[in-house]
């Protein structure tokens, strides 16, 4: 890896940690708790959608292992990972299976993901099935701010040709 792509990861990285933390200190969206926009992940989105998968995974876990560091808890830290690597998988899939398009579908599926695996965590943590009653809430928030991340990236790339600074794909 050269030291300009290093640098434009760490950018992305610091640019999805400072988005993260900011977000962290506004008040939630609803009184469901873990509702959240999740701005954050149209860092990843754009670098699943710009550079290669391995690029965006190495930004995804950098940023949820600083932002645990840096404003989480150790079970926030477990809540994120999970919720984050399961919200990539699912991204990465649709992003192929669509051929690139339809951002906004992408990151549907995987905000649906994240909270379905946040959920699968609580459940595993707390061991109680009430857990599982906030998922219609969860999909249906997944669905909302999915589809605002994803219209967010897509505007992005739209009016931001591809990293016409750092040359690196």
């Amino acid at each position: 890896m050269n030291i300009r792509k290093i640098t434009i990861l760490g950018l992305y990285t610091s640019i999805a940690l400072i988005v993260f933390t900011i977000e962290a200190s506004l008040p939630g969206l609803a009184p469901i708790p873990g509702i959240k926009l999740g701005l954050a992940n149209i860092v990843t989105l754009y670098v699943i959608s710009n550079h290669t998968i391995k690029d965006a995974f190495f930004v995804l876990i950098m940023r949820i292992v600083l932002a645990a560091l840096l404003v989480g808890q150790g079970v926030s830290f477990l809540y994120s990972l999970i919720g984050g690597i399961f919200c990539f998988i699912v991204m990465v899939f649709v992003h192929k299976l669509v051929g690139g398009r339809y951002l906004y579908l992408t990151s549907i599926m995987g905000a649906i993901a994240h909270n379905i695996g946040q959920i699968g965590v609580a459940f595993f943590i707390i061991k109680l099935s009430g857990v599982l009653m906030y998922t219609p809430y969860l999909i249906i928030s997944g669905i909302v701010t999915g589809l605002f991340t994803g219209l967010v990236c897509w505007f992005i790339n739209r009016h931001q040709p591809y990293d016409r600074y750092s040359g690196i794909k």
